[in-house]
């Protein structure tokens, strides 16, 4: 599918037909039903209030069969430290081509001393923000998840399938023992089952850093 900014900001007139066309059959249709629509942004996509109902209606749903399972809705920051995700190079190795950069801020454009990640995904910031909040293990376990949206630098969009710029949660859970942490993750993938299939990605899947740590943390998205 070409990604020029002029064929972005056109109107749907007509479908294409899927035959001729599956990529942009698709795309028309997203469009058209007023969805979602590529934003100006190359890559990037805004969602209209008809998409972003979707999500929502989604949203409400997984929160309460979180919640259920004890997870507490927490907000990490969108800006990870470099080093962080130094700290975890093999947990990140697959998609770090996809990181984007912070570099520079201010009205001078001044140069930041240490690059700043637009989080890709927020393994590496909940593990150094928690262990403040353990001290022992009567804190335990401590099941966290956040709602929010990532950045990965997608060199081939695709609307809710595939963009710069998405929405999902990622729940990290840190437990006492090793079989806790990896038995865990059911939770948030039977609470996935129990939910219609969707464009969103809010699909779970066991994850996390292969790294040993004195209270393991074992993450889903």
């Amino acid at each position: 599918m070409k990604e020029t900014v002029e064929e972005q900001q056109d109107f749907v007139k007509d479908i294409t037909k899927m035959s001729d066309d599956f990529d942009r059959w698709y795309t028309d249709v997203v469009r058209k039903a007023e969805l979602a629509d590529w934003s100006g942004v190359r890559g990037m996509m805004v969602v209209r209030p008809y998409g972003w109902a979707m999500w929502e209606a989604i949203q409400r749903a997984f929160d309460d069969m979180i919640k259920e399972s004890g997870h507490e809705n927490w907000a990490f920051p969108l800006l990870i430290p470099r080093e962080f995700l130094m700290k975890e190079a093999e947990h990140v190795e697959g998609f770090a081509p996809e990181v984007a950069w912070v570099t520079k801020a201010g009205a001078r454009m001044e140069e930041l001393e240490d690059p700043l990640a637009v989080r890709p995904t927020s393994e590496t910031i909940i593990g150094a923000i928690i262990k403040r909040y353990i001290q022992s293990h009567r804190d335990l376990p401590k099941l966290t998840n956040q709602w929010n949206s990532v950045v990965r630098w997608e060199m081939r969009s695709r609307l809710f399938l595939r963009s710069r710029e998405f929405w999902w949660q990622e729940g990290h859970t840190f437990t006492p023992l090793r079989r806790r942490a990896w038995t865990r993750p059911t939770s948030s993938s039977a609470t996935t089952a129990r939910s219609p299939r969707t464009g969103w990605r809010c699909r779970c899947s066991s994850g996390g850093s292969r790294r040993r740590r004195r209270f393991l943390a074992r993450s889903t998205r």
